[in-house]
């Protein structure tokens, strides 16, 4: 089923029998793309627009009726329709291009068209397939491509820091296939401490370089920590010098597979060498973590960061972010960090609070804040945690972000509130947020606004006043105005 744009109902003669052949041919053109079809007079102004149902509406679409062609369609387009005529009147039939058209939203409609002229008489027919669908379909591969290429780029700089770290641990470390107990991985110092060539000892079976008697105590710390995810500090010697090692273990799975990592470090004393450990363990954890983490001043300077503060600064080095104020990166100048530290002093902690952070060369994101005052310390200092949420509303406008955000806040309500008062309350949330961009994209035309949302002026004016909008509207109404 089509709908028809012209003057007058009425079937146009030539489509209706100009005679067999001119029939045969407008159906199959017809049939073939059905998105829209243009009817052309001899000086190429459109006399009937016919539109099929596309999913998405062609806007204007009736005042292209009277214009000439080639004065519907962009600059670049306008070249292409004139080589289309010129083609017409050659061979009575036109290879498909593609032609874009202006609209007045200022967005182009991509149209490929297929002219041809029908027999015995002056009259063309432009039958075209709106590609609005497959250019959007396109951008979301090239979207998708780049996200798969960051990512791609991502894992691997995150695995030349893990190489990196890995080889240069003080620390002996072994991957265990859980399994077969065999070495898949191990660094140099686990090499040197064993007495082995490099490379030696990825493909044996642990445990091994240990004294005879410790051997059995290696196996059980290993079945204590496939238990329990986790053991630590067992005492074994070395085989080859005899010295004491404090040996813990770690099971994780990757992939569909089970691994340990193995640590073997010099025993000191028990509660000396756990606790050195423990804030060993700590600063490599806040070295590491993926999450940016921030020690500052009083006032806001930066006392240290980890190596993600600095990947969204965009910095080489954590003596370029030293003292300077963390305001430089992060929030608005001089608003958003003032808050932050403001609410520390006095709440002593802040939680999740949706900010901006700016890199030294441009690059921007959005981050949730997380910080608390460091408890005892003389000055006063700040921990900041900053989680990189910008990939997470990559696709999502800023007003669908605070819709969202205010319907999951809803959501603590659930077990308190009957599920009628919950969607009721929802519904009115979503009809407020949406009257409200309409407003906005409308200037406060009401009238406009009313347009755009499918409503009467009348039921604007009493949703207005349900949702306390009314004297907001007027007010901005009286400032444009």
């Amino acid at each position: 089923m089509k709908r028809r744009i012209g003057k007058s109902s009425s079937p146009d003669p030539s489509l209706r029998e100009p005679d067999a052949a001119a029939a045969g041919s407008s159906e199959a053109l017809l049939t073939m793309a059905s998105d829209i079809t243009l009817i052309l007079d001899a000086a190429g102004s459109i006399t009937k627009v016919s539109l099929g149902h596309t999913e998405s509406p062609i806007e204007d679409a009736e005042r292209w009726i009277g214009q000439r062609w080639s004065d519907i369609v962009t600059a670049e387009s306008r070249r292409q329709v004139e080589h289309m005529l010129r083609e017409l009147a050659a061979t009575g039939l036109t290879q498909r291009r593609h032609i874009n058209h202006l609209t007045g939203s200022g967005a182009d409609i991509p149209v490929a068209y297929t002219a041809m002229r029908v027999a015995h008489s002056t009259d063309v027919i432009a039958v075209g397939r709106d590609l609005r669908p497959i250019s959007a379909l396109q951008q979301r591969l090239v979207e998708t491509q780049q996200t798969m290429e960051r990512d791609y780029w991502h894992l691997r700089h995150v695995e030349t820091r893990y190489r990196l770290v890995f080889q240069v641990a003080r620390e002996a470390i072994l991957v265990l296939d859980a399994a077969t107990l065999e070495v898949v991985e191990a660094n140099a110092a686990a090499e040197e401490l064993l007495a082995l060539q490099a490379g030696r000892l990825v493909g044996m079976t642990f445990p091994l370089g240990l004294a005879a008697p410790d051997m059995r105590t290696a196996t059980d710390l290993l079945s204590r920590a496939q238990t329990l995810g986790h053991a630590h500090d067992a005492r074994v010697r070395l085989a080859h010098d005899g010295r004491e090692m404090a040996m813990s273990a770690t099971c994780f799975r990757q992939d569909t597979a089970s691994l340990f990592m193995v640590r073997l470090s010099a025993a000191h004393g028990a509660a000396n060498g756990s606790a050195t450990s423990s804030a060993s363990r700590v600063m490599s954890l806040v070295a590491n973590a993926p999450d940016a983490i921030v020690l500052t001043d009083a006032d806001g300077g930066i006392l240290s960061a980890n190596r993600a503060f600095l990947d969204i600064a965009q910095l080489e080095s954590e003596t370029q972010a030293v003292g300077h104020p963390m305001a430089q990166w992060i929030g608005r100048p001089g608003a958003d960090v003032a808050v932050f530290l403001g609410m520390l002093r006095q709440h002593g902690c802040l939680r999740l609070i949706a900010t901006a952070a700016r890199g030294e060369h441009g690059g921007a994101t959005e981050v949730e804040v997380s910080a608390i005052a460091v408890p005892g310390s003389d000055p006063p200092s700040f921990g900041f945690i900053l989680r990189d949420v910008g990939r997470r509303f990559l696709q999502a406008p800023r007003g669908a972000r605070d819709l969202t955000r205010a319907v999951e806040e809803l959501t603590v309500l659930v077990g308190r509130v009957g599920l009628r008062d919950l969607i009721r309350d929802t519904t009115d949330l979503v009809e407020r947020h949406f009257i409200e961009a309409a407003l906005e994209l409308t200037g406060h035309n009401r009238t406009a606004a009313a347009e755009v949302l499918g409503l009467s002026r009348q039921s604007l004016y009493v949703k207005l006043h349900r949702y306390g909008l009314a004297a907001v509207d007027n007010t901005v109404e009286l400032e444009v105005s």
